[in-house]
């Protein structure tokens, strides 16, 4: 390797690498305030939390590549032009080709690096992701109950507690409702004082009472009694202990098995495999929609046999017997309440059809995915680098906020066209690399006006071709020579 192809090498892959952490920690901190009130009251443990987090970085990973191959080439080359370093090796006879190579070399190994993580890592770590951030916000809230709130989280019970001490375990002042018994009545419990805490195993909360006394409306319910005539049981206690279940706020797994056929939990091999198994599903609908309207038509004539479909028959006495009126009515009722029939089966099909077909159009967004979001890193590289050149600006300000204008624009032409393509407008192909084409043409575009030194107002390319268009005319007689 020449001494040149040291130095770029050198000067590219650190702010790469920096711009690539820089990028991954904006997306982390995303994450972060998008699911902030899932997160906060739950009582997680640092080891929840970390793996959370640990997860979700590794499912940022195919955004913040491209993003950093991006703002890398911006900088690196920008620097260069800036001081005059990139003039000096064109001075010398290096083309810019041939200056990027030892770059394009490896960004093209970032390239399928990124395509072996997004098809085999992030899978698995969206399967893990996934499953544990449903668990949380399954969970409800830590138990925390405050002086003067009626709390509500614990089922069927409302406690409130006019005081805690200090060491947040007597208490004062203590009202409980029971609703266990989900008649419409309950039962009231209040204490001077008491003491509030947990079971060793957490499955439980216990209160144990002082000095209190209990109102029930309803100790023997009868539902053939009216409100007014229901007895009132007053009762007096010294100390009483009630105990609380806790297994609502414990995480409850659901398990992988729930997510591990979703589009986003799988691999190109396996996105064949879904997307074969849906087209064969497509195709036998397709193959026998109209054998199926076909035996739903039942031939209205007293004499058809539907037993065959294909074999009836009229006889010609049959045909022109005149049918009396309520014959008349009972056959156009029949008739009427079979298309009825026919058409809410038909539709039924129809939906059934549209369900699997959008289905197959997520997987085969998917596969197209995993293929798009690796190869943005090369497009970005193409723009970033001719246009770091043509801007002339290193650091990190002007080179940041194009990086920025051009990613925007690149994930809102992504997303559209994915929307696009979910709803059936366009195929998942177009959907998926419409915004790539995009980059191979912006891509073009700069290095022909970075390789011939030429500004970004400088649109003589842009009116060559479209004069060279003007020019041409199918339908203008050629003249003869």
């Amino acid at each position: 390797m020449k001494v040149n192809d040291k130095f770029l090498l050198k000067t590219y892959i650190g702010p790469f690498f920096l711009t690539f952490l820089v990028v991954l920690f904006v997306f982390i901190m995303q994450f972060l305030w998008k699911y902030i009130d899932d997160l906060v009251g739950k009582g997680l443990d640092i080891l929840t939390l970390g793996k959370l987090f640990f997860y979700s970085v590794f499912t940022f990973v195919p955004m913040a590549l491209p993003l950093g191959v991006l703002l890398s080439s911006l900088i690196t080359f920008g620097n260069l032009a800036e001081r005059n370093e990139l003039t000096a090796m064109k001075s010398a006879g290096i083309s810019l080709y041939r200056i990027i190579q030892p770059i394009l070399i490896f960004v093209i190994g970032i390239t399928c690096m990124a395509f072996v993580f997004t098809n085999n890592v992030v899978p698995y770590m969206s399967l893990k992701f996934t499953t544990l951030l449903h668990d949380i916000q399954a969970q409800k809230p830590a138990l925390n109950i405050e002086e003067g709130i009626f709390y509500r989280d614990i089922d069927n019970y409302i406690i409130r507690i006019g005081k805690k001490e200090t060491d947040n375990k007597t208490i004062h002042d203590i009202i409980i409702y029971d609703h266990t018994r989900n008649t419409g009545y309950t039962t009231m419990t209040y204490a001077q004082k008491g003491t509030m805490e947990m079971t060793e195993d957490k499955n439980y909360l216990l209160f144990t009472l002082e000095n209190g006394f209990i109102y029930d409306e309803n100790r023997n319910y009868d539902p053939t009694l009216k409100a007014s005539e229901l007895p009132l049981t007053r009762g007096v206690f010294k100390s009483q202990q009630i105990r609380f279940d806790l297994s609502s706020f414990q995480r409850q797994s659901i398990g992988e098995d729930f997510y591990k056929d979703n589009y986003e939990m799988l691999n190109v091999l396996q996105l064949n495999t879904f997307i074969d198994t849906m087209s064969q599903e497509l195709s036998a609908m397709d193959r026998h929609r109209g054998d199926e309207l076909l035996n739903r038509i039942i031939y209205i004539h007293r004499d058809y046999n539907d037993s065959l479909v294909s074999s009836y028959s009229i006889t010609p006495q049959d045909s022109v017997r005149p049918l009396t009126l309520d014959e008349q009515i009972t056959k156009y009722s029949y008739a009427i309440q079979h298309l009825r029939d026919g058409t809410g089966a038909t539709e039924f099909d129809l939906m059934e059809y549209e369900s699997i077909a959008s289905h197959k159009w997520r997987y085969e967004i998917e596969w197209h995915k995993k293929f798009s979001l690796s190869l943005a890193c090369l497009l970005l590289f193409f723009v970033g680098c001719p246009l770091g050149a043509i801007i002339r600006k290193g650091g990190l300000g002007i080179p940041l906020t194009v990086s920025v204008f051009i990613f925007v624009i690149y994930w809102v032409l992504t997303t559209t066209g994915e929307r696009m393509a979910r709803i059936g407008t366009v195929s998942p192909f177009l959907g998926v690399w419409f915004a790539s084409i995009i980059l191979l043409l912006l891509g073009i575009f700069f290095i022909y006006k970075a390789s011939t030194e030429a500004g970004l107002s400088d649109l003589s390319l842009i009116k060559q071709w479209f004069n060279k268009l003007s020019r041409f005319n199918p339908l203008k007689p050629t003249k003869d020579v």
